[in-house]
């Protein structure tokens, strides 16, 4: 069914609504000022399989710390890895440094219009390009993000369950796209999913589109859009070796640059396995020849795809045996890129209080700086 057509387009209803209602967020440009690519393209990446709320809290802080692409490009690997925690996804980090270096090499530091370039950029796909031609660039582009596939189904009526639908959504979303502000317009539709076409108690009666929603005219908006039923994830198990030298340093080990978490630090562990091991499979994957001692509970963390539970095994070694690699005092891991994941291995073994050493450090730095 075609949106009926009453007074007013649905972009011009739209963006009267963003002018007076539209969310302020650190990476956004002001009323009347021009967008910075720069933070745009930042804030997108971030955004990435991310809340709102969780990249703003961490936002400012990196754009401090990396103000242009070429401080981006010129920090070491570990300096945007470690400010990037908290945000998780680290193959966006790794991409977002390996573009950086791309557009000082290529495009002399500034970030390219031209969609076919923009491509061409490490961690760019389809919806990044989008958004940014429409945002940071202010070019007609169809922008569909899980808000706006909200919006869409709900304002088409379009009842097919997602993902099955998504080709559909973007097809209708296409034809409301203005050839002018087209950047607000973006933003606009992202306003109106997050702010009151929201997924349980859609605000219809403050929706500026209310009186051209096909959902809404036939009662079934906070039904849609319909989802495929999901699997259940998959499980995996995995035995971690804490290997603690007399001087109270812990064995870690970098994960290999490409695949998940790639680059980060960790604790060492065996194989990822499709079933719990016993304790006499776990003795080849460890680190050291020592006794081991396997602690009481479970570790679990959950990934996109799957979830994981880790079994910690402690063991103690001399510094005269102690193996090559990565060691480190458990009062500095806060200044280590790890994934959360880690983190959970470390407060498992030594509890709540090691966090605070993070707080103390930076509590320091900011009285040295002050």
């Amino acid at each position: 069914m075609a949106v009926a057509k009453l007074d007013g387009s649905p972009a011009a209803r739209l963006l009267a609504w963003f002018d007076r209602h539209r969310r302020r967020l650190p990476w956004r440009a002001e009323p009347g000022e021009a967008a910075d690519p720069y933070r745009v393209w930042l804030s997108e990446i971030m955004l990435q399989q991310t809340t709102v709320p969780t990249v703003a809290e961490r936002y400012e802080r990196f754009v401090a710390r990396f103000p242009t692409v070429e401080r981006l490009a010129d920090a070491p690997l570990d300096d945007v890895l470690h400010a990037w925690q908290g945000l998780g996804y680290y193959a966006r980090a790794r991409n977002l440094h390996r573009a950086a270096g791309e557009i000082v090499r290529r495009h002399g530091g500034v970030l390219p219009r031209d969609e076919a370039a923009l491509r061409a950029l490490p961690g760019i796909g389809d919806y990044t390009v989008a958004a940014l031609r429409a945002i940071a660039f202010d070019q007609p582009a169809n922008v569909v993000d899980g808000n706006v596939e909200r919006v869409v189904a709900r304002l088409f009526a379009i009842e097919a369950p997602l993902p099955g639908a998504k080709i559909e959504i973007r097809q209708r979303a296409a034809t409301l796209v203005p050839s002018l502000r087209a950047g607000d317009y973006a933003q606009a539709l992202m306003d109106l999913g997050a702010m009151v076409c929201t997924p349980r108690s859609p605000g219809c009666l403050a929706c500026p589109l209310a009186e051209l929603c096909v959902a809404r005219q036939r009662g079934i908006a906070v039904e849609l859009p319909r989802r495929a039923i999901a699997k259940a994830k998959p499980k995996r198990y995995a035995v971690v070796y804490w290997l603690e030298r007399d001087d109270g340093a812990v064995l870690l080990r970098r994960r290999p640059e490409n695949g998940l978490l790639g680059g980060m630090i960790e604790i060492p562990s065996g194989p990822w396995r499709d079933a719990a091991e016993e304790p006499d499979e776990s003795a080849g994957a460890a680190p050291a020849r020592v006794q081991w001692r396997r602690l009481e509970g479970v570790v679990a963390h959950g990934f996109t795809h799957f979830d994981i539970d880790l079994v910690v095994l402690k063991g103690r070694v001399t510094a005269a045996r102690a193996p090559e690699g990565l060691w480190s005092h458990p009062k500095d891991f806060h200044r280590l890129a790890m994934p959360t994941m880690t983190k959970k291995v470390v407060e498992h073994v030594l509890g709540r209080g090691w966090r605070r050493a993070k707080a103390r450090d930076q509590a320091t730095r900011r009285a040295v700086s002050g």
